[in-house]
């Protein structure tokens, strides 16, 4: 259900149950952020929105379901309780890492202006307390043994009497949270980012928008009377956990990985003054924390009676130290017991996987046993998901968001629900069957041999870390009909892979092994989506038994908080379970006439397809080739000028270079392969490889490579001698 500006999501709770055999169930995409609905996997294909909540599903097994689990007198239940960006989530699962039930129930989302989003955290309790009834109903009390939060890393501002406080200027105390995905605070990220500080050392070398820092300068330059009130600011998993035990502690995972603490220093007071929030070093951390617990670690005395009452669940039961949305899904997903699938990460360590959280917006979670810094992507983070490992957190802004806006967005949207509607399929379900249709003989990813998606449209995470980005869509033609439409769904699909395999490689280039992808969240349900994934990044991707990957690694951390296991590790492999495996197509490779020898290095992979060859042409923006560009003409060592030029280079007729907000287009025309372009993202953080296409036949693709050779470089300088850069 798309956001509604100054508006709300509207619903109501819904509640499922899996049928026998226990099946998997699960709806949404980055932990909390929602996911285009009505993918396989749901129990069912109702609905159609990206942040809608799908349609609840009540199966008669439920009571045989209770029956068989009583007989067993050592089953024991665990509470999951998962915050995403348009709805609440709870599961009761069991220790074998199975979802017994499952309820969600939207939450509000406002959006005041543009990039401003805003939540209540009282709506968003009220939420969480509505749908943990709903799935304890009927047990036994004595079995629930423990609960477990997860959320997004939203911000939430209380007073000193624990009341909300307004993040608005409108003064409305109830819209207490700014949301994670809210792009307000643009210039204190810039100012922040500026100090150059040695705690940006962790976060990729460049703070996020989406952190708190520049959020918590945004409310002191913006709203003063709100700052001075302020008493408490929590990410929102911590003010679960707070709500729950009334212990104000914080969790290792939100403190270090959204808000600058260290595992092994703390906080670092040179930072905070720095910035000019030294305020919150007076305080001795208080208003953001000065008592930091390990995931999964039990926190106070568990569920006070007001709690519990509120909650439906016995007074006293353990409470673990949360996790973010993100995190939690990594846990319940990427330690999962891989042996007699024929994996390469089989007898591999977990630091060969990489999880894949993906919905609105998506995360890649990889762990190391010693740290690795990677240029644009957070961390390294010490036991931020894992206890003992290092995380490396990648991640692409919008993701499932974007496949709606671009679907929903489109002239032929209307026949799209239509024709949906009257096949009784989801949209996305329709797509990718009617993209069946339309494909004839050829792979599906030939399709869009002359349409791609450049998918910034709200700017880039990981790797090149710009949130100035835009997003540009390049071969549009006068086309109307739903073939367009399908067949823009399918770039931008592509566009998002390839945006993973960029962060991947910029991964592996710092130090990753990684050979299997772990995906959840709702958009691992869209079979397009997975396929497009396992085809452009040529790694198999693992699909979890159970759906509702986030919720079992909540409710992971609910079972190490009650002693039922010994350590996160152990729940990790016993409740993480796989269900399906998908290998990449190497039959879609292009071959033949689609790809010359006559230039093997520069018509590099198209859409989903890999290459026996490495291209190793680099181009970088203006700023950091200053020093090369008196070399830019040079003739290669011992070469003369008409030796020195490459195959390419003695094709090239024509070459124009043009400019826009987004890109610089360089235009070749070559007397093989007619038209070509380069596309160049205009960013000064990173290092780009393009791939040129006859007739714009392939998308522009991205490496993390230091390489720029002579030969690429000069096959503009005959034509144009002062290209931009």
């Amino acid at each position: 259900m798309p956001l509604s500006p100054g508006g709300t999501v509207p619903g109501r709770s819904r509640l499922s149950f899996p049928p026998l055999p226990f099946s998997s169930r699960r709806r949404r995409g980055r932990p909390g952020k929602g996911e285009p609905s009505g993918f396989p996997g749901s129990g069912g294909f109702q609905g159609t929105s990206l942040l809608g909540v799908c349609a609840a599903r009540v199966v008669s097994g439920w009571t045989s379901l209770l029956r068989m689990h009583s007989k067993k007198t050592a089953v024991r239940y665990y509470v999951g309780i998962d915050v995403g960006s348009a709805s609440v989530r709870a599961a009761l699962v069991d220790g074998c890492g199975t979802v017994v039930a499952h309820a969600e129930q939207p939450i509000q989302i406002w959006e005041p202006q543009p990039d401003h989003y805003e939540q209540s955290s009282a709506d968003i309790w009220a939420a969480c307390c509505s749908v943990t009834k709903k799935v304890v109903c009927g047990v036994d009390a004595a079995q629930i043994r423990g609960v477990g939060f997860d959320a997004t890393c939203s911000l939430v501002v209380l007073d000193k009497q624990f009341q909300p406080l307004a993040v608005n200027c409108e003064g409305q105390n109830h819209r207490n949270v700014i949301m994670w995905m809210d792009h307000r605070a643009v210039s204190q990220v810039e100012l922040i980012n500026a100090t150059q500080h040695r705690v940006l050392n962790y976060v990729g070398g460049a703070m996020s928008v989406e952190m708190q820092p520049p959020k918590l300068l945004w409310i002191k330059e913006n709203l003063q009377e709100s700052w001075e009130k302020a008493g408490y600011f929590f990410d929102l998993p911590d003010f679960l956990s707070w709500k729950a035990t009334g212990v104000t502690a914080r969790s290792l995972c939100t403190v270090v990985c959204k808000w600058t603490y260290t595992s092994d220093k703390g906080w670092d007071d040179s930072f905070w003054k720095m910035i000019g929030l030294e305020c919150l070093v007076k305080d001795k951390y208080e208003k953001i924390g000065n008592h930091v617990l390990s995931p999964g670690e039990a926190v106070g005395k568990g569920l006070t009676p007001e709690a519990a009452k509120e909650l439906g669940l016995p007074e006293g039961i353990a409470v673990a130290a949360s996790l973010i949305d993100a995190h939690a899904g990594g846990l319940g997903v990427i330690g999962a017991d891989v042996k007699g699938h024929n994996l390469p990460c089989e007898n591999q360590p977990i630091t060969s996987r990489v999880a894949m959280i993906c919905g609105t917006s998506s995360c890649h979670m990889g762990v190391s046993e010693k740290p690795i810094f990677v240029p644009g992507v957070w961390g390294p983070y010490f036991s931020a998901m894992v206890p003992g490992l290092w995380l490396n957190e990648g991640g692409q802004s919008a993701t499932g968001k974007l496949i709606d806006h671009v679907v929903r967005g489109h002239v032929a949207f209307p026949e799209l629900q239509s024709k949906a509607a009257a096949s009784a399929h989801s949209i996305y379900t329709y797509l990718n069957s009617h993209l069946d249709l339309i494909k004839k003989s050829l792979p599906v990813g030939f399709l869009t041999v002359d349409l791609h998606v450049w998918p910034d449209f709200h700017g880039n995470r990981s790797p090149l870390t710009d949130l100035t980005l835009k997003g540009m869509v390049v071969g549009l033609t006068l086309s109307r009909g739903l073939d367009e439409l399908a067949l823009i769904y399918l770039a931008t699909i592509q566009a998002i892979a390839l945006g993973t395999r960029h962060i991947l490689e910029t991964m592996q280039a710092a130090g990753h092994d990684i050979n299997t992808l772990f995906l959840c969240g709702g958009l691992s349900k869209n079979p397009l989506f997975v396929q497009m994934h396992a085809d452009i990044t040529g790694k198999p991707v693992v699909l979890s038994r159970e759906v509702e990957s986030v919720l079992v690694g909540a409710a992971i951390l609910g079972a190490c908080a009650s002693g039922d296991f010994a350590s996160i590790q152990e729940a990790m492999v016993k409740m993480g379970k796989i269900g399906r495996v998908v290998q990449p197509n190497h039959e879609h490779k292009r071959r033949g006439t689609t790809m010359s020898s006559a230039a093997p290095s520069i018509l590099q992979r198209g859409p989903g397809f890999t290459s026996d060859g490495e291209d190793k042409h680099m181009v970088v923006p203006k700023k950091q080739t200053a020093p090369l560009r008196k070399k830019i003409h040079e003739t290669p060592q011992g070469e003369d000028s008409s030796q020195g030029k490459s195959q390419e280079q003695q094709h090239v007729t024509q070459c124009r270079v043009f400019l826009c907000d987004c890109c610089v287009l360089f235009a070749l025309t070559d007397q093989l392969f007619g038209p070509m372009a380069v596309f160049i993202p205009k960013s000064p953080s990173s290092l780009y490889k393009p791939s040129l296409a006859p007739s714009f036949q392939h998308p522009l693709e991205l490496l993390h490579l230091p390489a720029i050779t002579p030969d690429f470089r000069n096959c503009f300088a005959p034509l144009d001698p002062d290209p931009v850069w």
